[in-house]
């Protein structure tokens, strides 16, 4: 079985689409699935839509990725794990693409990825570093991550003494155990904090994480865990 596992906190805009193309990556693999959705704080609908939608829903008090993706994780049935975060859409056949990489060998991988609508010059630059990296060192990002459950409980699933970057992490680890792929497939998220924050904001957080790197996020840094600014080019 294949466990899509959605992290989410205050989504309500934009889980809806997320699940519908879970949904038909599902369908489209042949295999049996499910969708979980782990609630994380919540204030807004994001539970209600996800609900409507066809996925499974249960509530945490985390306000954290890494534990929440790892609750999503104990909860799921799947021997599959793929994590997908709740402003990302993926295509139909990633499924499969993910399902087929595990079983011709890989632990786990993830995918390219592209920001929805128009984002500064600054996330272009960014969106091009990270994807050369992504190639050179064999690294998913948190938008999309997939691994066996096998593999995940080797590696010591999410590490929840980061805040971010635990995806690169658990990418790194799971390296260490076997083969793991980035596969052709592109799924789109949202470049909502780019566009909502300025260059002077990220970039700090950027030069933090490539001077001392994932220890960089020990603590709360405030674009992912304050409060969400108005993006007007977000998905509907």
């Amino acid at each position: 079985m294949i466990s899509f596992i959605i992290p989410a906190h205050n989504e309500q805009s934009m889980i809806g689409q997320t699940i519908r193309a879970l949904h038909a990556a599902g369908s489209a693999a042949h295999e049996p699935y499910e969708i979980i959705v782990v609630d994380d704080a919540s204030t807004d609908a994001t539970t209600t839509v996800a609900t409507h939608c066809g996925a499974q829903v249960f509530s945490v008090q985390h306000q954290q990725i890494a534990a929440t993706r790892n609750a999503g994780a104990a909860h799921a049935q799947g021997d599959l794990l793929v994590f997908v975060d709740a402003d990302t859409a993926v295509p139909s056949n990633i499924g499969s693409a993910a399902m087929q990489a595990v079983r011709s060998g890989a632990v786990g991988g993830g995918a390219k990825a592209r920001f929805d609508g128009s984002v500064p010059i600054y996330g272009h630059v960014l969106a091009w570093l990270w994807q050369c990296l992504q190639r050179f060192e064999h690294l998913a990002s948190g938008c999309f991550f997939f691994c066996t459950r096998d593999a995940f409980e080797a590696a010591g699933k999410f590490d929840e003494t980061l805040y971010a970057a635990e995806d690169v992490v658990l990418s790194r680890r799971l390296g260490h155990l076997g083969r793991f792929v980035i596969l052709r497939e592109v799924v789109v998220t949202s470049g909502r904090s780019l566009r909502s924050h300025s260059a002077f904001e990220v970039l700090p957080l950027v030069a933090g994480f490539l001077v001392r790197g994932p220890k960089f996020f020990t603590t709360r840094h405030g674009l992912w865990y304050g409060r969400r600014r108005d993006d007007s080019d977000s998905r509907a």
